[in-house]
């Protein structure tokens, strides 16, 4: 299984992550996300864990997910991809209507290997994403515009 959902995800929202600082909250997860390096996805991991119910859920969920592609083997690959993705759902499935869990999702199904079949949801997710633009904080707007210019559901968001 390629590697795919690493290096777009990564790709996406680089220059939000090459202004962010370091530091926690949803700025940190979103570098995280950004970035290639294990120990990074594993601190923000460690800090996800201070979290409860549905947040902890979905960002945990959506972590696992990137992080899936940089384990050694197709099963581990798979194995994590699975267990981030119930995590995900889970919250997705409590807060539907939850614009950010859904950008998570987004984000994931856009460059999830489509042997995963994990991609049923691009539209209604952008949709929703699009509509509550102008209602995420600042550091989610940030992310979500910067991962628009290269997303084809996000095309032209501004």
């Amino acid at each position: 299984m390629k590697l795919i959902i690493g290096c777009l995800i990564a790709f996406a929202i680089m220059s939000f992550a090459a202004h962010a600082q370091t530091g926690s909250g949803k700025q940190a997860f979103y570098t995280a996300m950004a970035s290639n390096s294990a120990a990074v996805w594993n601190k923000q991991l460690e800090e996800i864990n201070t979290l409860t119910g549905n947040e902890k859920n979905a960002f945990q969920g959506a972590l696992l997910m990137r992080k899936s592609g940089s384990q050694k083997t197709p099963g581990q690959k798979l194995s994590m991809f699975k267990q981030g993705h119930k995590l995900l759902e889970a919250a997705i499935s409590r807060e539907a209507k939850n614009p950010e869990f859904r950008f998570l999702r987004l984000m994931i199904q856009e460059n999830a290997p489509k042997i995963v079949g994990y991609n049923n949801n691009i539209a209604d997710d952008a949709r929703l994403v699009k509509a509550s633009y102008k209602s995420f904080p600042e550091t989610v707007q940030k992310a979500v515009l910067s991962y628009s210019k290269t997303s084809k559901a996000l095309k032209g968001l501004q």
